[in-house]
């Protein structure tokens, strides 16, 4: 049965300041926080092994923790370049392969940016890339029970509006929304205040998803903004930028969804994490 959880990307500096030296230990860690989710990031490079990632798999059985991976960040599904196009697919297949090691269910995607193509040329690229990847993965048995989850963005030039998010992944039953509200609040200039700012965003989600929606993927963090979007992650004591968790927390539970809410604060995931969970629990 699904259920809200609340875990960090990756380590805090505390990880290791007691005494841990590996994310094989970092399962048992989180549970004894009081937490139930964890994000391994191949963010800049698929460089875990297979023997790794098995081991972080069963600490993760073992403690309850949910395992989702971040596909590498230079993933392009809007490239015009067909050998480019390869590569994103390449890292979608082995990212998948690992998730299953992690015994984990939520791949983290970002589909990619414009560069000098036209919004709608690019737009149509990475529906027609999507098409063609999620066949392959289906085809090869790696997609079985495992979600790709397509992140909205925090730059303009990045395909990832909440909206283009929730309509790309109307395209099969396999695709679900990351919505990064750092982001979505970063792109939009602060547009995340109220209670109804978000939930607007899950009324469309909900409209077109359907159930799909209640079990989305989230990422949580505030960040630094200017005129073009997104500068850089910051923590979650910080004043001067947004967004405010607690109208979404309402949100969650007044609509009864089951999120797994992964934590991508500057340096504080962790600690930052059990902040947000408390919020929830206090709403």
């Amino acid at each position: 049965m699904d259920r809200i959880r609340f875990g960090p990307s990756g380590n805090e500096q505390s990880f290791y300041d007691e005494g841990n030296k590996s994310s094989s230990q970092a399962p048992k860690w989180l549970k004894e926080k009081g937490l139930s989710a964890y994000e391994f990031s191949f963010g800049r490079g698929i460089n875990v092994s297979e023997e790794t990632a098995k081991i972080i798999g069963k600490n993760a059985k073992d403690n309850d923790i949910l395992v989702s991976a971040h596909a590498p960040y230079y993933i392009n599904l809007a490239n015009p370049n067909e050998e480019m196009i390869q590569k994103s697919f390449a890292y979608i297949e082995k990212g998948l392969y690992l998730l299953n090691c992690f015994g984990g269910k939520d791949y983290v995607v970002h589909v990619g940016s414009c560069g000098k193509l036209e919004r709608n040329v690019a737009m149509d690229l990475v529906k027609t890339n999507l098409k063609r990847i999620i066949k392959i993965v289906k085809e090869n048995g790696l997609i079985n029970g495992k979600k790709l989850c397509l992140e909205t963005m925090g730059k303009p030039q990045q395909i990832g509006t909440y909206e283009e998010i929730i309509n790309l992944c109307t395209i099969d039953e396999c695709l679900v929304p990351t919505f990064d509200f750092g982001h979505i609040n970063a792109l939009g200039g602060g547009c995340l205040k109220t209670y109804d700012d978000y939930k607007k965003i899950f009324d469309m989600a909900l409209e077109k998803l359907g159930d799909r929606a209640k079990s989305c993927h989230i990422h949580f963090s505030k960040i630094e903004f200017g005129n073009k979007g997104e500068i850089r992650h910051l923590n979650y004591d910080d004043t001067i930028y947004g967004p405010d968790f607690k109208p979404l927390a309402k949100v969650i539970k007044d609509l009864n969804l089951t999120p797994t809410i992964i934590c991508e604060s500057k340096d504080r995931m962790m600690s930052d994490s059990l902040i947000l969970k408390n919020i929830y629990e206090s709403v």
